[in-house]
């Protein structure tokens, strides 16, 4: 699913010919394009989708539905880890914590668990 997401700009910067900006959604940073508002400010919110923020939203509705999207689990859905969902989508366990890839002890371990004796 793909979801317009309200987020607060906190940069805004032109690259490369283009207005951008620092979006935090919920504590997620992205880089939104935003030639379709091109007089958004530092502090404002606006409603993004594709990477692009496409209307302005006032702080208290901002905030409304990003709750409502985080107790869904829909900011999850729409910016965790691709890799991380597949494998929970799959039964399989995360093999990373604290983003520290398993060591290779760990990881032979837990294949031997797997193999029936």
């Amino acid at each position: 699913m793909c979801l317009a997401v309200p987020g607060r700009v906190l940069e805004i910067a032109e690259k490369d010919g283009t207005r951008m900006a620092t979006v935090d959604f919920g504590g997620v940073q992205k880089e939104v394009c935003l030639e379709y508002l091109p007089d958004l400010r530092v502090g404002e919110y606006a409603i993004v989708h594709v990477g692009f923020a496409l209307q302005r939203l006032d702080e208290e509705s901002a905030r409304q539905t990003l709750e409502l999207f985080e107790q869904l689990g829909m900011l999850q859905e729409e910016f965790g880890d691709p890799w991380e969902m597949a494998a929970e989508a799959g039964g399989a366990p995360w093999p990373f914590t604290d983003d520290e890839p398993a060591t290779d002890a760990a990881a032979g371990a837990a294949r031997q668990e797997e193999i029936p004796q």
